[in-house]
């Protein structure tokens, strides 16, 4: 029978398939994941390594999860599998954040006017219904996603467990001295009526009316200066809230600026120097002429008159009166501004706040009373000017703080609210400089910092802020859990009754405290420390939820005491440095004194390719789930891992696509590697690495220093530089390099021979070390390499439960450094004569000289040092460049002559198994049709 030559080849043969079909086979994954319990199965295989603990900030449970959770939640799962696989114990618990405003708003609207007849804990089993849906949901949409944790058993802020840990952490701060209750002006939604923290407000821009009144003094102008003596005068304040001037109790000066006094028209106006001529320009001043100027500090304890209300006003001094815009005089409403509130405290003015809950001016004028805050400005505005105080008026757009639930505009409005205090001094600390705050800053210093700006911000906002306010006005929430004394109103604070609470709240959770009576939690007999009193009543306020989630690792190390404190790794959104980054150092700050976290670090914002932010409403959204219904979870999670994650990122449909087509190229790489390591046994077939060839040393050397690239970056989270260097690394390295020289020894060589077989070892170990290196990115991908990966003793069910090989052992050790740095040169310039010789061949191809690089001959020249490299590796040219005869010529010169390469057709015939030309196809007369090589192949085939 004739031989059929192409079964002789070695041709690639494998079930991985090219397509990977991703949104079909991800979810068969998944459920084999469940089968196997493979998240328990890393545990048990890690146990006694050093622990890594990577501490979820808690996603809210108001809705589906959008590109920003998704990236958040797969960089967690980088680090996460990354550290399991260099050798850490590193466990993953997913927390999320059940209680607070969206949610009761969104049951609100669901329960219309029904709410008003429920008890408490009726409205809060409806919002821990909606809270269960959606954290159900995400559950499912994350783990869809590959993100390996203890999804099973997650911490949730609406468990019993969880709610007595967030009291726990109120009365340590409580019991030392921290917590207050009293009246300050503070941030208040009235659309939502409940005071708001500052982590809590965002700004937007808001077109506000500002008006320029007039404030006539009543005391006598000499006081100030002589040249005042009998003038009419007054001052001018100006305010972009007119809603405010009701409450409006005294003008503030800056003590150090200089004032001028300005007469026209008979009359005389008090405005700061600087603004001067702004101000007169505005209020339309004509013939302006200086009287006097003086230092604001002249103007203390002056007496204005207020401008509709018969109502002494108080001249006040006060460094925040800035010289940017206005007149240099502000108003003060002490219930209406956290600094009016800090001047009315010092200077003894009424806080007492007629605005209520929902924004409506109470005990006024009949032209304001009864309407909201921002429709009264234009009836105060009218009353103005009936009065002949108003001056100027205009419309002004500027940043405002808004609710960032609702998103609408906030006032500050001054109520009994109660407050952990900046200023206390730490138990056992220094004395009374070592404050909170003092400690916590001196604590952030010993944080990394990741990008290393978060530590002046985080700083700065610890400097700046005031104390929290941790009481809000709902029912969605863990309850404030202080008796209050019926005679006195004091709180009542009793270690053993608070730890009693804490009991109780375990078991039966925070919903006891709204339908246990006091007599029930307080013994018989207790009295108030204050008055004396026996009877108590309940504190009706919740917990500020900043403060539940602040307290997120302090739950998780009660239900895991083992995890050791601090935890290694926060990781969230810049947002969180005025949110959850700050609330969890202050409540780690107020149990353990120290920081719950090693380093923090901070992803940026996900954006459009226009720079906007992504949102349903502006129709630009990424939906991840949609992204991996239609192109594959891994395509999302690989997105991921192509940006620099700590700058703000893009996401659209089109670079999805465009990682969907970099994924192929990762694919196939490894399909080339399974399709050649057909019938490879390595414990069997394996070549020790000092038999290799001298490329496949070459490689697997190349594969070393990936790996140690790729470990460290892993570490230094730089996800992006892995995903470009091992996309380089198969399209460069391997696919155009290495595969392609590679097919002639792979395909045409025996099948048992030395020279296959050390090729099937060098891509073996690179299968191997790959797969690896990027489960921890490609989780599915990488588990489907791995069932296809020829088998070893004590291999792992999962690649997930295997580790990185070390970069030490991905290649020999038969090399010095110097040795491999000279090997290293020799390939860089053994490429770079490739690269010139392959578009020399290109040339040839597109004058027709040639078909195939196989048809050509090539003569290189080249002088020294190039040369002797050549000649070094010049059996293995022809190879190298695919053609099928390379001559070497030495040129003149020392290094300055270049490489001239020549194509002429190869001589001989054409090899019909090999397709290589040789003068000596036809010597053999058993296979008259190939050349020698093949013929020494088949010879030992045997017939």
């Amino acid at each position: 029978m004739p031989l059929e030559l192409k079964a002789t080849i070695n041709l690639p043969k494998t079930a991985f398939s090219m397509k990977a079909n991703l949104p079909q086979n991800e979810p068969k994954m998944l459920e084999r994941w469940e089968q196997m319990k493979l998240y328990e199965r890393i545990r048990e295989a890690r146990q006694g390594a050093p622990r890594y603990i990577l501490h979820d900030g808690p996603p809210y449970t108001s809705g589906p999860i959008h590109l920003g959770t998704t990236m958040n939640k797969c960089l967690k799962d980088f680090v996460v599998k990354s550290k399991t696989m260099a050798g850490f114990d590193a466990p993953y618990v997913p927390g999320w954040d059940c209680h607070g405003l969206p949610i009761e708003i969104k049951v609100d609207k669901e329960l219309g006017g029904k709410k008003l007849q429920m008890r408490p804990n009726d409205v809060r089993a409806e919002c821990r219904k909606y809270a269960q849906k959606y954290l159900d949901l995400q559950r499912v949409q994350f783990k869809r996603m590959g993100v390996f944790g203890r999804f099973d058993r997650p911490y949730v802020t609406m468990l019993p467990q969880y709610e007595s840990v967030v009291l726990s952490t109120f009365y340590s701060f409580y019991e030392n001295g921290f917590v207050y209750k009293g009246l300050r002006a503070v941030y208040w939604c009235m659309h939502d009526e409940t005071a708001l923290a500052e982590a809590e407000v965002e700004y937007e821009n808001h077109t506000s009316t500002t008006v320029f009144v007039k404030y006539a003094l009543l005391d006598d102008p000499a006081r100030i200066d002589p040249a005042l003596r009998r003038k009419k005068l007054s001052t001018i304040i100006w305010t972009t809230t007119p809603w405010t001037l009701p409450a409006s109790m005294a003008v503030a000066f800056h003590p150090d600026e200089d004032y001028v006094a300005l007469e026209s028209g008979g009359e005389a106006y008090i405005v700061a120097s600087k603004l001067a001529k702004d101000a007169a320009a505005k209020c339309g001043l004509a013939d302006v002429r200086e009287l006097a100027h003086f230092p604001g500090r002249k103007l203390e304890r002056l007496n204005f008159q207020h401008p509709f209300l018969g109502r002494k006003i108080l001249g006040v001094l006060a460094d925040y009166v800035t010289m940017d815009t206005g007149t240099g005089v502000v108003h003060t409403a002490p219930s209406h501004g956290a600094e009016d509130f800090v001047t009315g405290v010092k200077y003894g003015l009424d806080a007492t706040s007629n605005v209520d809950e929902k924004g409506i001016l109470r005990n006024g004028l009949p032209e304001y009373t009864g309407k909201r805050v921002w429709d009264a400005n234009q009836p105060i505005v009218e009353l103005l000017k009936s009065r002949g105080a108003l001056l100027h008026t205009e419309k002004t757009e500027h940043s405002y703080p808004h609710c960032w639930r609702c998103h609408n505009p906030v006032i500050f409005r001054a109520t009994e609210q109660w407050f952990i205090s900046m200023e206390t001094p730490m138990p056992g600390g220094a004395g009374k400089r070592d404050t909170l705050r003092t400690r916590t800053l001196e604590e952030i210093r010993k944080v990394k910092w990741d990008p290393a700006w978060g530590e002046e911000r985080l700083a700065n906002m610890i400097q700046t802020r005031p104390d929290w306010c941790i009481s809000r006005q709902r029912v969605w929430g863990v309850p404030i859990s202080v008796f209050l004394c019926e005679g006195c109103g004091k709180p009542l604070n009793d270690p053993a009754i608070n730890r009693k609470v804490v009991e109780l709240f375990a078991k039966a959770g925070a919903d006891v405290w709204f339908t246990s009576e006091p007599d029930s939690l307080v013994p018989g007999g207790t009295k108030c420390p204050h008055c004396g009193g026996v009877r108590f009543e309940k504190e009706t306020d919740i917990f500020d939820v900043w403060l539940e989630s602040g307290a997120s690792y302090l739950a998780l190390i009660a239900d895991e005491p083992s995890y050791p404190w601090p935890s290694d790794l926060y990781l969230e959104g810049g947002d969180q440095y005025r949110g959850w980054f700050q609330s969890s150092l202050l409540c780690a700050m107020g149990t353990h004194q120290t920081p719950p976290y090693k380093t923090v670090v901070t992803p940026g914002w996900t954006l459009d390719e226009k720079g906007q932010a992504l949102s349903k409403s502006r129709g630009n959204d990424v939906d991840p789930v949609d992204i991996a219904g239609r192109l594959g979870g891994e395509i999302v999670r690989l997105w991921v891992a192509s940006v620099d994650f700590r700058e703000d990122v893009v996401g659209s449909e089109a670079l999805m696509q465009r990682v969907g087509e970099n994924y192929k190229k990762i694919r196939n790489t490894f399909r080339y590697i399974l399709g050649n390591l057909e019938g490879f046994d390595p414990q069997k077939d394996a070549v020790a690495y000092r038999d290799l060839e001298v490329l496949d040393q070459y490689l697997l050397r190349k594969t070393a220093e990936l790996t140690a690239e790729v470990v460290r970056w892993y570490d230094e989270f730089a996800f992006h530089r892995i995903y470009h260097a091992v996309i380089h690394f198969c399209v460069v390295d391997l696919s155009a390099f290495y595969f392609d020289v590679l097919k002639d020894r792979l395909y045409t060589s025996g099948r048992k021979s030395q020279a296959r077989r050390a090729a099937q070892t060098a891509i073996w170990r690179i299968g191997e070390v790959l797969t690896r290196l990027l489960a921890p990115i490609l989780s599915f991908t990488c588990e489907e390499i791995w069932q296809y990966l020829p088998r070893v003793q004590d291999r792992q069910q999962s690649v997930h439960l295997a580790a990185f090989i070390p970069s030490t052992e991905v290649a020999g050790q038969l090399f010095t450094t110097e040795e491999w740095k000279k090997l290293d040169e020799d390939w860089t310039t053994l490429r770079l004569v490739r690269d010139d010789v392959l578009k020399a061949l290109e040339e040839a191809r597109n004058s027709k000289l040639i078909g195939t690089g196989l048809e050509a001959q090539v003569a290189v020249t080249a002088s020294d040092p190039m040369y002797s490299v050549l000649t070094r590796y010049a059996g293995q040219l022809r190879y190298l460049f695919i053609v099928s005869a390379v001559t070497l010529v030495q040129g003149s010169g020392n290094g300055t002559g270049g490489v001239h390469v020549e194509v002429k057709k190869a001589d001989g015939a054409k090899c019909e198994r090999c397709w290589n030309y040789s003068i000596h196809v036809g010597e053999d007369k058993t296979y008259p049709t190939i050349c020698e090589r093949c013929s020494a192949v088949l010879e030992e085939m045997g017939p």
